[in-house]
């Protein structure tokens, strides 16, 4: 009999969590959120000064020291710690057994230094009692580190199936007896420590990512999604194309598993339903924290730095009351702020406010010793301030102490494993009494940018199923996008394809648009008809948003705006020459990888390849209404994507004396909360610069130094100087 109601207990909460999952699922595209209450007063743009400090896990410790931590971290001027994110099997290291003084300890503590707390629900990391009474539960396992192509980049363990316990992040997002013990000890956590003054916001989960296993329940909520969206099983046939080689689906009961699926128009469909999991599974985690939160404390996530294809960042991003990110980056010789920024960036463009950095570079990073590379003195102080010039809120550390055991070893704190003060603790220091005097000047950082880069994950996720080559995808070109405007000092927004208010940008950078709908290709040009400038790269309109590939002349709706039409397409097993060099980049002015035969129709064409056989425009240039559309029919090099990318600037009067800095110098703007306007000029090199300074009068804000329009800027190595105008 027992037995049987477990049984009916499963069934009942599987049912209904696959009933909520689908309606969440099918929200979730829209960026509808349900998870915040109107009771939320929390403002994310009202923090008053900049928060500074470190992830804390004083359980990690060697011994007791809690007292002697709390007096360092008040002493260099620690302002914030974030805590109890990876801790499950401590708040319940039995289940049933919630196990509370230990926070509320070092809670106490931390609010008598007058330190505020981000609390962490602990779900990413399931304890061993939960493992032995749901082993199901577990999905993947870790294999063994690639070696790496770069000697600073990191790299990780692949995952792998089946599950075995030890990685984190490693399990069903659907399972019914995850989700039953997960809300139980946030519901615990929460409600226990909602009225301590110390913890001023949450953390839902850490690093959140899909998994891609086809459980049971993984499998069952996708053929939900699929009767919901195609309603017949020939509807579906019929968008994926699964006539070839004799598959097609007469019964949804005859659908075949995620495993082994070759068919594009599935894998992207599986794709997007991984990214609906996760973004319904964080709106989950944050309806139950605000449910039991007080109106005054905000819930965040933290991503893993960058733009990502596998999880939809715009879609969690709206069950959050504040982005959170966590931006690594190269140091030493390689510091230069364009990962920071390529984070920030992104953060900032999710909700259009300012956003929190919960974890980035203290010392130095790794699963391993392979890639220890300190911060060069100076370097640390820099990287705060290129933070605070993105529009980040709060800065902090992973994490105060180096630890002494476990995969993150090598992963270095603020105090390195002898526990004791530093040279890293004294840069610390140094800035954070900077921030107790400039904070409030610092903080809320506001942008009007007027470039935009467009972001399609289904695009990048389609051109990863029918790669155009090894070493250049998606990501490339919107790398390569995103770095022409870093070395030309222009600061852009990201924004979702099929976001609906393009008008507010100028300039749009679109990396190959391989899987767009008609609905957003009429979109683009529309943008461009009323006076928009876009740059589009090579395979653009070429699928639909089925990854099927469109029964018209490419490149299909884009036909009128792009001004070609084209046929037929080649690789290029080696970069080939264009002509003429329009904007003198010398051996730089090449094509490489990929060429469409593009035929102009009303296109200028300006640049071709210089090819006896080939001679078809590699660069074209099309008046459409108001606006222009260039074109790039080929993989620029980086020297001429910048120029392309200039001459559109030039044409949308978006440049200024900010491209004639020196190349190790960038700039970047904005108003703070006090309404002035704020000029960051930073130095990434050990050579001292001299730049012009070319705005309004003021003052720089570190130095208390007046600045005129026209006056030298003189940087120290690795040093920057922020002007506030009068």
């Amino acid at each position: 009999m027992i037995t049987l109601y477990r049984r009916l207990f499963v069934y009942l909460l599987f049912s209904s969590l696959i009933m909520i999952a689908t309606a969440a699922l099918a929200q979730s595209k829209a960026g509808s959120s349900s998870a915040l209450q109107s009771s939320s007063t929390f403002a994310p743009d009202k923090m008053g000064t900049v928060l500074y400090g470190v992830a804390y896990y004083p359980e990690y410790m060697p011994y007791e020291r809690l007292d002697k931590d709390v007096e360092l971290m008040q002493k260099a001027g620690i302002t914030v710690v974030r805590v109890g994110e990876s801790t499950w099997s401590s708040w319940e290291p039995r289940d049933g057994d919630f196990q509370f003084p230990w926070m509320q300890r070092v809670l106490d503590r931390l609010h008598a230094a007058g330190i505020k707390v981000i609390l962490g629900t602990p779900t990413y990391s399931i304890p061993t009692w939960l493992y032995k009474e749901h082993p199901e539960i577990l999905v993947t396992h870790g294999g063994t580190a690639p070696p790496l192509a770069d000697p600073y980049y990191p790299t990780y363990p692949p995952q792998k199936t089946p599950g075995y316990y030890g990685p984190r992040q490693n399990y069903d997002f659907l399972n019914p007896y995850f989700r039953q013990h997960a809300e139980r000890v946030i519901r615990e956590i929460v409600s226990h420590f909602k009225d301590h003054p110390a913890v001023i916001g949450y953390q839902i989960d850490n690093e959140t990512a899909p998994t891609g296993v086809a459980t049971p329940y993984m499998n069952t909520a996708f053929l939900e999604r699929l009767k919901q969206k195609f309603k017949t099983p020939e509807a579906m046939n019929k968008a994926w194309g699964l006539v070839y080689w004799g598959q097609l689906v007469d019964s949804w009961d005859d659908l075949p598993p995620r495993n082994g699926i070759l068919n594009p128009g599935y894998k992207l469909e599986w794709e997007n339903f991984q990214h609906d999991v996760v973004t319904d599974y964080l709106a989950w985690q944050a309806k139950i924290v605000n449910e039991n939160k007080r109106p005054d404390q905000f819930v965040t996530q933290d991503f893993s730095g960058g733009v990502h294809t596998n999880i939809d960042q715009w879609a969690i991003a709206a069950n959050l009351n504040i982005v959170a990110e966590n931006p690594y980056f190269e140091t030493q010789k390689r510091l230069d702020g364009r990962s920071i920024w390529f984070s920030g960036d992104l953060a900032r463009s999710l909700k259009h406010t300012n956003y929190l950095v919960t974890e980035t570079n203290a010392q130095t990073i790794g699963w391993d010793s392979r890639t220890q590379y300190p911060q060069y003195p100076g370097q640390l102080r820099l990287v705060v301030y290129t933070h605070l010039a993105a529009g980040a809120n709060m800065v902090e550390y992973w994490h105060w102490h180096s630890l002494h055991y476990g995969q993150e070893t090598y992963w270095k704190g603020v105090l390195s494993h002898d526990l004791e003060p530093n040279r890293t603790y004294a840069e610390v220091s140094q800035v954070a009494a900077e921030l107790k005097k400039l904070g409030p000047d610092l903080v809320d950082l506001k942008k009007d940018n007027k470039v935009a880069i467009l972001f399609s994950a289904d695009s990048a996720n389609a051109m990863d199923y029918m790669p155009v080559s090894d070493h250049v995808n998606y990501m490339t070109v919107l790398r390569q996008m995103y770095g022409a405007l870093d070395d030309l000092n222009v600061e852009p927004d990201f924004v979702q394809a099929g976001d609906p208010n393009l008008s507010r940008y100028k300039v749009l950078l679109v990396p190959p648009l391989y899987s767009a709908s008609d609905r957003l290709l009429q979109q683009i040009s529309d943008y461009v008809k009323s006076g928009g400038q876009a740059v589009m790269g090579f395979k653009s309109g070429f699928t639909n948003e089925y990854s099927t590939v469109r029964d018209v002349m490419a490149p299909g709706p884009l036909r009128a705006a792009a001004g070609f039409r084209y046929q037929e397409f080649t690789n290029l097993a080696e970069p080939e020459r264009l002509t003429p060099d329009l904007y003198g980049v010398g051996e730089q002015n090449k094509g490489a990888v990929w060429e469409e035969f593009l035929v102009p129709e009303t296109a200028e064409v300006v640049a071709s390849f210089d090819d006896r056989y080939w001679h078809f425009p590699a660069l074209t240039r099309n008046q459409y209404g108001k606006g222009t559309l260039t074109y790039e029919g080929t993989f620029l090099t980086q020297a001429l994507q910048r120029e392309v990318i200039r001459d559109v600037l030039k044409r949308a009067g978006l440049t200024s004396s900010d491209q004639n800095l020196p190349s190790s110098v960038k700039v970047r703007h904005g108003r703070n909360a006090r309404g002035k306007l704020l000029h960051y000029y930073l130095n990434f090199s050990g050579e001292a610069q001299q730049v012009a300074y070319s705005y309004g009068k003021g003052s720089d804000l570190l130095t208390s130094i007046s600045v005129s329009g026209g006056q030298t800027l003189k940087l120290k190595p690795w040093d920057l100087a922020i002007v506030a105008e009068q």
